[in-house]
């Protein structure tokens, strides 16, 4: 079974960070997707939001260097949590596990004083991407 996940976006809002019981950091935060396309000879935009969370060092690293605003690419995989409401509703939610997380690029102010950073796992190889051009898909 294949559950591979590739998104680019800007983060929505910062992100919060808090610890599970055991001890292990947790971050969520939400990116947005924006798509154009073409209908006749109008342009027209949809936005799409999705909610990414990550675990561990890389939690405690984008907790750190994240904001809002900030265009991020998530390599992770799918998770859909169920749930039963306390009316006895059936709901369910799909948000991404973020395995690796490269900065595209920071709001105009930031962008200027540092440089792309990357946010991946520790000993494990990662590309920073700087352009639609450069992702491998």
């Amino acid at each position: 079974m294949l559950n591979k996940v590739f998104l680019i976006g800007r983060l929505t809002r910062d992100p919060e960070v808090r610890f599970l019981p055991s001890g292990t950091q947790v971050v969520n935060f939400s990116i947005a997707y924006n798509r154009n396309y073409k209908v006749n000879d109008e342009w027209r935009e949809e936005s799409h939001f999705f909610d990414v969370e990550a675990y561990g060092q890389l939690a405690e690293r984008l907790g750190k260097q994240l904001s809002k605003g900030i265009m991020i690419l998530v390599e992770g995989r799918l998770r859909q949590g169920r749930w039963e409401t306390e009316a006895g509703e059936k709901r369910s939610k799909v948000s991404v596990v973020a395995e690796r997380v490269n900065i595209v690029s920071k709001p105009q102010s930031e962008a200027q004083m540092t440089k792309e950073e990357d946010l991946g796992i520790p000993n494990s190889s990662t590309e920073n991407f700087n352009s639609d051009e450069d992702i491998p898909f």
